[in-house]
C-alpha cells in the first residue's frame, strides 16, 4: 500500500481556500508551474479534478468542497502537534499527579505544597504513595510522577534529579526519658536500646559502621521498616530512634532530639523525575513547587540538645 505525500494536505488546504492556482502560489512561495504541478499530484491523489476552469476562473468540485472542512481541520491539529506546546493555564488545569516519597515527607511538607497547589491550580489533585525502595521502576512505567530520594547507585541513569534539601542524622527520645539530661557521649549512646531503621529489614546500617570505628556497638532491640514507626516506639518506650532531622520535623513534636555523639555525613535528598516529563510544563511547575516548599524553613518541632 502506498503511504501519501502528507506535505499534499497543506497545499490542497491552500488552494481550497483561495481557488485560485497562482494566489496559492503566492502563499506558499512557489512558482505558478510548481503549484500547478502540485495541483497534478492532488488530483491524481484524491481521484478528483478538485477544482476546474469556471470562465477565467475556477470552482471546487463536490469533493472539493466536502474536503475543505476536513482538510483545514486536520492541518490545524498537525500544526499544533508538531509547534510548541500552548501556554499553560494553571486555573484551568485538571491532573492528578502522583509522589512517591519516605514517610516524614507529607508530614512535614505536605500541608504547605497541598496550599500551594491549591492557590495556583485549584483543579490539580495530588496522590501520595510511599517509597519501600529504590527501584524507579514506578518512574519509569509512569505509574509515579515525581520521586524523593537520595541519588544512589541504584538510581537509573537516565533519572533527572534536582536537590531539595540537605539533611543529617539525630537522634530521638520520649520526653523526660535519662538520655534528656546530661552529655550523650558515643558510649552512652551505643549501650542504650536501640530501634533500627531499616527498609531491608537490615540490623546493620551506617550508624554502626560509625560506632564500630570507635569500638562500639549499639544494643538493637527492633528494627521497622521506616521513620515513623520508629519513632512511635521511641516516644511510648526508652528506646532511642535515628532519623533525619529535617524529614521527621512534625513526626518528632513533644520529642527530644540530640545530635549524635558520631560523625555521620550529611546528605542530600532530591526530586527524581523520568525524561518524558522533563519538558511538560505542568510537570515543571509542579517540580518548581516541590522545590520552593521544601527550601522554607525546617520545621523545629522536637526539644534539641547540645552534644
Amino acid at each position: 500500500m502506498d503511504v501519501p505525500d502528507l506535505n499534499l494536505l497543506a497545499t490542497l488546504d491552500v488552494l481550497l481556500a483561495e481557488g485560485h492556482v497562482a494566489r496559492a502560489a503566492e502563499r506558499l512561495r512557489l512558482s505558478p508551474s510548481a503549484m500547478s504541478r502540485q495541483l497534478a499530484r492532488l488530483r491524481l491523489a484524491t481521484g478528483d479534478p478538485l477544482l476546474v476552469r469556471a470562465g477565467r476562473g475556477l470552482v471546487p468540485t463536490p469533493r472539493a468542497l466536502e474536503l475543505r472542512e476536513r482538510v483545514g481541520a486536520l492541518v490545524h491539529d498537525a500544526r499544533a502537534a508538531l509547534g510548541p506546546a500552548d501556554a499553560l493555564d494553571l486555573a484551568r488545569l485538571e491532573r492528578t499527579f502522583t509522589l512517591r516519597t519516605r514517610d516524614g515527607f507529607v508530614e512535614n511538607f505536605g500541608a504547605a505544597l497541598v496550599a500551594r497547589v491549591a492557590a495556583e491550580a485549584p483543579g490539580v489533585r495530588l496522590r501520595f504513595v510511599p517509597k519501600p525502595d529504590k527501584d524507579n521502576t514506578p518512574l519509569r512505567d509512569g505509574g509515579v510522577d515525581l520521586e524523593t530520594g537520595v541519588v544512589g547507585q541504584r538510581t537509573g541513569p537516565e533519572m533527572h534529579a534536582q536537590a531539595l534539601l540537605r539533611d543529617r542524622f539525630v537522634g530521638v527520645v520520649r520526653a523526660g526519658h535519662a538520655l534528656a539530661r546530661g552529655r550523650m557521649g558515643a558510649a552512652r549512646y551505643a549501650k542504650a536500646g536501640h530501634v533500627v531503621t531499616s527498609r531491608r529489614g537490615d540490623e546493620r546500617t551506617g550508624i554502626d559502621d560509625a560506632l564500630e570505628a570507635l569500638g562500639l556497638r549499639r544494643h538493637a532491640v527492633v528494627i521497622v521498616d521506616g521513620f515513623a514507626p520508629a519513632l512511635a516506639l521511641a516516644r511510648e518506650t526508652d528506646l532511642v530512634a535515628s532519623v533525619p532531622e529535617r524529614h521527621t520535623g512534625m513526626l518528632r513534636a513533644g520529642m527530644h532530639t540530640f545530635e549524635l555523639p558520631i560523625t555521620l555525613p550529611a546528605f542530600t535528598v532530591s526530586l527524581l523525575w523520568h525524561p518524558r516529563l522533563h519538558a511538560d510544563a505542568a510537570h515543571r511547575w509542579l517540580r518548581e513547587c516541590v522545590r520552593e516548599v521544601c527550601a522554607g524553613p525546617a520545621p523545629r518541632r522536637g526539644r534539641r540538645a547540645s552534644r
